[in-house]
């Protein structure tokens, strides 16, 4: 891939350490020869004709452009590194997984006899009730045809029409020619079939007398069954089919312009352009088209129905692509099938013995069967959907591979406390479910307490990583080494709330639980700490925009109105062809990713069932307790009670240091910042101009005596809140 080097504008500074070319006003030269025209044709992109003098000003007779200053730098091709890096790229495993992987080999083993079990025992059914009688029926119309052949091939049938045709014309030495070449062929044909014949009839006689009588059996029941095809009509196969034949045929021009027409794309005057030819694609046809000046992608995918039933298919078996190089081209994909309604399979997590969380792990498939890797480093995620269509599925696949890295510290908490997270409580460091108390345990203050707790670990982190020595930190940032590092204590840590608007719109807690949430959505990932949450309730009330738009990603299941899949994804993605509302009840664990990756797309979760994720936990557990890493609840090590903190201690918390005289309003405005679901937020002082000039002789200041007795008062409560919030290495 070339790259072009642009020269910065005349009012932008140059930078002195790149060497720049002074422009001079030189003259055109004199040219006594006459330009040559300029070929015709359209231009190749990359290339562009060159700009002629302006022929109407009299002065620009015989001039010509003179050479170009600053001649194109050169463009150098890519190191050997680069290139064998993209060969490694290119190249495709020797086996596929299915074969790698001791699970995957055991389902498709299941399946292969499954199916041809399946199919051996459909036509073994109908072989002595329905085959038999259509092979004894259709027989002798197989002889018939079959003796027939014979004589139109002995007689020279294929060559009357010829002779026909030399007697309309007259033409007698044509038909004395055919004449005697067909009497040879007569004479010669005549003489084979009369050998095959006596050969036959011997080999029959010989047959019958001395072969035994199961291999005479199975002769007449070969040579009736061979009739039998023969015979068969062209409608009427002799053989059922034990599987459907999904709809398929050949996709044509004709079919693609059609299309376009009854879809209001194109005109009379203006139509299509294929710049490529249409050829298949996998399960399906790939056609890049080139829309008529004016039309764009956006216009397509607002034609998206009305090209599908131009097309003669179904919706769901049309995907449009959006090209780059092009406004008004559009790239087609039209299944065979709905790919959707197909199911992504068991997730290969199954026969994985451990994830490395740092790198892409597998997620599911697109609609072409392709894999699809997702990551949860340096971001949040979003999930969202209609009850019963995968979404608690699709996200516990994230966390499940997050389990199997003995180094990912795990938090999850569901909302509606349905069995489906249950057996996480093997390897979650916290853990809760539902909002109701139960045995003395409150899940809701459990929450809270580990967001309290996750939020001071994020900004001791950011503390720490500022101080590592750069041989360790090179660059400030959490890497590998540094999750792993025990000592440290700093893993990736996996963030994870299911049925979210539960505890958002709890009546005590909802509001700390939330500004608590937007905080680590929005800082947490850049040290490790992701936030992954999931709900059915995506608006404002239940999920607010505050926290919904601090996801950088963001998965979209069927939901039930466009409005709603623009709410998941973030607004504007309806406009960019992403609308979840038009998945089908049927396409289960089916949704639009957008944000994960630079490409957005339809991604089917693999899936992982109870059994399958409590398979997977177990294996999970054991890989924490050989790598030492199991801590918290899974451990048995519950948080320890926090110390609250009083009036006293919030001002010395929000008091800069070597202030000694405070207006009472930035106090409350800093309080507000630092427990809004204690001391509220959003409050607005107007203080009168008198109260900005001089500030009064009351106490509307804090002192410095007083700011010494709350930070002495501070230190005791911080140092015991913050043996209480340590958490185990």
């Amino acid at each position: 891939m070339t790259e072009t080097t642009a020269f910065p504008p005349p009012d932008e500074p140059e930078d002195t350490n790149e060497r720049t070319a002074e422009v001079l006003p030189f003259p055109l030269k004199k040219d006594a020869t006459p330009a040559a025209a300029p070929a015709e044709g359209p231009v190749k992109p990359g290339e562009w004709e060159a700009e002629l003098p302006d022929t109407d000003d009299p002065e620009a007779e015989g001039l010509a452009d003179g050479e170009p200053v600053d001649p194109a730098r050169e463009v150098y091709p890519p190191s050997v590194a680069e290139w064998m890096e993209a060969k490694d790229k290119a190249r495709l495993p020797v086996l596929p997984d299915w074969v790698k992987l001791p699970d995957q080999r055991t389902a498709v083993r299941k399946w292969a006899v499954r199916h041809y079990s399946a199919v051996v025992g459909y036509h073994a059914v109908r072989l002595p009730c329905i085959y038999t009688p259509k092979i004894l029926i259709y027989s002798p119309r197989g002889a018939w045809r079959w003796s027939a052949a014979i004589g139109r091939w002995v007689f020279d049938a294929e060559g009357k029409p010829l002779r026909h045709a030399a007697v309309a014309a007259e033409d007698a030495a044509e038909y004395l020619k055919l004449s005697r070449q067909r009497n040879d062929r007569v004479r010669l044909r005549g003489i084979v079939a009369t050998i095959a014949a006596f050969i036959g009839l011997a080999a029959a006689l010989t047959l019958y007398v001395m072969a035994p009588s199961w291999l005479l059996l199975v002769s007449i029941a070969a040579l009736t069954t061979t009739l039998g095809v023969v015979g068969a009509p062209a409608d009427r196969p002799l053989i059922d089919l034990a599987k459907v034949t999904f709809r398929k045929r050949r996709l044509s021009s004709d079919i693609v312009i059609r299309a376009h027409e009854v879809a209001g794309l194109t005109s009379k005057d203006q139509t299509i352009a294929f710049p490529r030819p249409i050829g298949r694609d996998g399960d399906g046809w790939r056609v890049v088209v080139d829309l008529p000046y004016g039309k764009t992608f956006e216009d397509a995918m607002k034609a998206h129905a009305r090209l599908a039933s131009g097309m003669d298919i179904a919706p769901t078996q049309l995907f449009l692509d959006k090209d780059e190089t092009s406004g008004r081209r559009v790239s087609y994909w039209i299944a065979d099938r709905d790919p959707l309604a197909v199911p992504s399979g068991k997730s290969p997590l199954l026969g994985a013995t451990r994830v490395d969380f740092w790198k892409p792990f597998p997620w599911g498939v697109d609609e072409r069967g392709n894999p699809v890797m997702a990551t949860m480093l340096w971001l949040s995620l979003l999930v969202g959907a209609v009850p019963r269509q995968g979404k608690t599925f699709s996200a516990r696949t994230i966390a499940l591979a997050a389990a199997l890295d003995p180094y990912v510290r795990l938090y999850v908490f569901d909302g509606k406390a349905s069995p489906d997270w249950r057996t996480f409580a093997k390897v979650a460091h916290r853990i809760g479910f539902g909002i109701v108390p139960k045995s003395g345990f409150d899940p809701v203050q459990h929450l809270l307490t580990s967001l309290r707790e996750l939020k001071a670990d994020v900004e001791d982190r950011y503390h720490r990583l500022s101080e590592l020595p750069l041989h360790v930190c090179p660059e400030g940032k959490l890497t590998p080494e540094i999750s792993r590092d025990k000592k440290l204590n700093m893993p990736l840590t996996l963030f994870v709330v299911d049925e979210v608007q539960e505890y958002l719109t709890h009546p005590e807690h909802g509001r700390e639980i939330l500004s608590l949430m937007v905080y680590l959505a929005r800082v947490a990932p850049a040290v490790g700490v992701s936030v992954m949450t999931a709900t059915q309730k995506p608006d404002d009330k239940a999920c607010p925009s505050e926290l919904r738009d601090q996801h950088q990603a963001r998965f979209a299941l069927r939901v039930g109105a466009y409005q709603v899949s623009d709410t998941i994804l973030g607004a504007g993605s309806y406009s960019e062809g992403l609308d979840a509302s038009k998945l089908l009840k049927s396409h289960k664990g089916v949704g639009l990713l957008k944000g994960m990756s630079d490409d957005s797309g339809i991604v089917r979760t693999y899936l992982a069932d109870g059994r399958d994720a409590e398979r997977i936990l177990t294996r999970a557990a054991a890989l924490r307790e050989a790598e030492g890493t199991l801590s918290g609840d899974a451990a048995g090590d519950a948080p320890a009670p926090e110390v609250s903190a009083t009036i006293l201690d919030d001002v010395a918390a929000v008091l800069g240091k070597g202030e000694t005289k405070v207006w009472s309003e930035t106090i409350v405005d800093r309080l507000a910042d630092l427990r809004a679901e204690v001391y509220g937020r959003g409050r607005s002082w107007s203080p009168s101009p008198r109260q900005k000039r001089s500030p009064p002789r009351s106490s509307r200041s804090v002192s410095a005596r007083s700011r010494s007795a709350a930070a002495s008062t501070a230190s005791r409560s911080t140092s015991a809140a913050s043996s209480a919030t340590t958490s185990p290495p």
